[in-house]
């Protein structure tokens, strides 16, 4: 792993900010800064799934570059500080992770969690949250917000057959469109919150979308579909045209409160 002597938590792609859309990636990145090693962990960990959204990043980019949008991309590893998670979630900072302990993540302190959270946490959300903000200043409208994830292949033994995933809490804007899209591909499979449900109090998509009234989507995709860059690449090619589609769409720049299925919206998690 490449390691920065003054590390830097997220990464910004520039774009043009009056298309109206920002393209978020929580998981793109799997570094450390130096101070915390390897977690305690060997090396091999972080070519896995539990320390990144493998092929995340490949896609982020070729999506960014080839709609002229902006992307912030944390650059840590979710070992370290899961950005997608509230901070009072549980799986914040995981002790143990698809069978594996992380070393040095068990026991830990308060101060040290109050650390992860004010230098890497905190900074990321305050990028994604800058952007959307002035995404909107620019156009006078709400943002279009996508985000970029992607999940195994197999689970606990279990096989998932989905090739994506787009998963939603309750705003279907830009989910409806975006499933009748992806399955009118020749072999797609996509499932409807699946492998897991979006709604989570608290993550990203919450937290930047939701409670705005933004109109928004996580989309998943399976992992050995975008290993490599010719995947990616493939992959970038067949959202692009569907995400400037959906963002031409009448009411996607619109404020509209859709609630939650995890309770009364609150702003206080908004970062």
């Amino acid at each position: 792993m490449t390691r920065d002597a003054l590390f830097a938590p997220f990464e910004l792609i520039e774009g043009d900010r009056t298309k109206g859309m920002v393209l978020v990636a929580d998981h793109a990145g799997r570094e450390l800064p130096d101070e915390y090693r390897d977690l305690g962990l060997p090396r091999s960990e972080f070519d896995r799934h539990i320390a990144y959204d493998i092929g995340v990043e490949g896609v982020t980019r070729a999506l960014a570059h080839k709609l002229g949008v902006p992307a912030v991309m944390a650059r840590f590893s979710r070992l370290l500080i899961d950005p997608n998670r509230g901070e009072d979630d549980p799986t914040l900072i995981r002790q143990l992770y698809d069978g594996t302990i992380i070393p040095a993540n068990y026991p830990l302190g308060i101060e040290e969690r109050e650390r992860r959270l004010e230098r890497y946490y905190r900074p990321y959300h305050e990028a994604v949250g800058s952007v959307i903000a002035s995404v909107a200043a620019m156009t006078g409208a709400a943002p279009f917000i996508f985000s970029v994830h992607s999940f195994t292949p197999s689970m606990q033994g279990r096989a998932r057959p989905w090739h994506a995933g787009v998963l939603w809490d309750n705003d279907p804007r830009v989910v409806r469109p975006l499933i009748d899209l992806l399955e009118a591909e020749p072999g797609i499979i996509v499932g409807d919150n699946e492998p897991y449900d979006g709604a989570l109090r608290g993550d990203t998509l919450y937290s930047h979308a939701t409670v705005n009234g933004y109109a928004h989507a996580l989309l998943e995709i399976r992992q050995d579909l975008i290993a490599d860059a010719s995947g990616q690449e493939a992959w970038a090619d067949r959202l692009a045209p569907m995400l400037e589609t959906i963002n031409a769409m009448a009411d996607i720049h619109d404020v509209r409160q859709y609630g939650s299925r995890t309770g009364p919206l609150t702003r206080e998690m908004n970062r």
